[in-house]
C-alpha cells in the first residue's frame, strides 16, 4: 500500500509538472529533452534499485520499529498524536536544509552532489538527478533522524511524499504569476526561489537550500530574492560539466571522480585550478612566499605540483575559498 501511494503521488505529479512546463515555461530551454531525460529519468530508476537493495526496509517500515521499541525524544513527552506529526514534518524539513548545506561546504560530499547541479538546464526531471552514493548517504541519515525523534510512521510516510513532490514542483520550469509566487514563498520554496540555487554564480549557488518550507533560508541568513542577471538571462549549471556528453548517465555516475576541484572558489563562479589558487593567494596576501606557505602550500610543493603537509587538493581548495569570501 505504502508503495502504491509513493507512486501514484509521484507519477502523478511528474506528469502535471511536464505537462505545465510545455504549456507554461519560465525559461526557454537550449537543450532538447529527449537528450537530458532519457537520463535524467534513468539515474533516478539506478537510485531506486541501490536504494532498495542497500536499505530492503522502507523509512516509514523503520519508523514504525523505533515507534514499537519507543526510541527518539518525541515519546517522552506524551504529545497528542498530531502535534508528533507536526514536529516531524518541522524536525525532518529542518534536517533536510542542514544536510543540503553540508552536502555543499564539505568537498567530498559536494563531488557526489555537484551531480545535481551540473545539469545545465532547470526541470522537474533535476529534481530526480542524484547520484546514488549521495541518495544512499541521505537515506541513512534519515534513518538516524527518525530514530533521534521518535518519528510516527504515518508522518515519516507524509514527509517523503511531500519531499518528492515539493521537489519536482521547485524544480520546475513553470511561470508562476509573480503574486502566486510571492505569496507561496513566504511558506514553501517556488520554483523561482530554488532556481536562484542552481546558478553558476558562487553568492546564489550558496543560497536558498530549502526544499519545503522556506523560512528556513531566512532564519538562518541563505535567502536570495532574485538572481543578478534575472531568470531569463542567468547560468544554470556548473561551468566545468557543460559538454553535452556530460548529459549522459555514465558521465553523470563518474562525476564524482573527475575534476576533483571545487567549483566554488571565487564569486564569479570560475572552475579554478590549482595554480589559478596559487596565483590568487599570492596576490591576496602581498607576500608570496609566507603567505602561501602558512595556506598550506610550501613553494617546493609548489614547484613540484604538489602540496605540502599532507594536504589534499580539496583541502586546500577549501581553505583558499574561506580566504576569497
Amino acid at each position: 500500500m505504502e508503495n502504491i501511494l509513493r507512486l501514484s503521488v509521484f507519477l502523478g505529479v511528474f506528469v502535471i509538472m511536464a505537462v505545465a512546463e510545455s504549456f507554461w515555461p519560465r525559461r526557454p530551454q537550449q537543450t532538447r529533452r529527449r537528450d537530458r531525460w532519457p537520463h535524467n529519468l534513468a539515474l533516478v530508476i539506478l537510485d531506486i534499485a541501490v536504494l532498495r537493495l542497500v536499505f530492503p526496509v522502507s523509512l516509514a517500515g523503520f519508523a514504525l520499529s523505533v515507534n514499537q521499541h519507543q526510541w527518539g525524544f518525541l515519546p517522552l513527552f506524551g504529545l497528542p498524536f498530531l502535534a508528533n506529526i507536526f514536529l516531524t514534518l518541522v524536525f525532518l524539513d529542518l534536517m533536510i536544509y542542514f544536510q543540503h548545506v553540508t552536502f555543499h561546504k564539505v568537498p567530498i560530499l559536494w563531488r557526489l552532489h555537484r551531480v545535481h547541479h551540473a545539469d545545465i538546464e532547470f526541470d522537474v526531471t533535476t529534481a530526480l538527478r542524484f547520484h546514488p552514493v549521495e541518495i544512499l548517504i541521505s537515506m541513512a541519515i534519515k534513518f538516524a533522524a527518525v530514530a533521534a525523534i521518535g518519528a510516527p510512521p504515518e508522518a515519516v510516510l507524509f514527509f517523503e511524499i511531500i519531499l518528492n513532490a515539493c521537489a519536482m514542483f521547485n524544480h520546475g520550469n513553470i511561470a508562476l504569476p509573480a503574486k502566486w509566487d510571492q505569496r507561496l514563498r513566504r511558506i514553501l520554496v517556488t520554483p523561482d526561489m530554488h532556481r536562484v540555487h542552481h546558478s553558476v554564480a558562487v553568492a546564489e549557488i550558496n543560497s536558498n537550500y530549502g526544499f519545503n518550507i522556506s523560512l528556513w533560508d531566512r532564519l538562518f541568513g541563505t535567502y536570495r530574492a532574485q538572481p543578478e542577471q534575472g531568470h531569463d538571462r542567468m547560468k544554470i549549471g556548473l561551468e566545468q560539466f557543460r559538454e553535452k556528453e556530460e548529459m549522459r548517465i555514465d558521465r553523470m555516475l563518474t562525476q564524482p571522480f573527475r575534476h576533483a576541484r571545487l567549483p566554488m572558489v571565487t564569486e564569479a563562479g570560475l572552475d579554478v585550478s590549482r595554480q589559478e589558487v596559487i596565483d590568487l593567494l599570492e596576490g591576496i596576501v602581498g607576500n608570496a612566499g609566507d603567505d602561501v606557505a602558512e595556506a598550506g602550500f610550501g613553494r617546493e610543493g609548489v614547484e613540484r605540483g604538489g602540496l605540502d603537509c599532507g594536504m589534499s587538493e580539496d583541502e586546500a581548495l577549501r581553505r583558499s575559498h574561506s580566504r576569497t569570501r
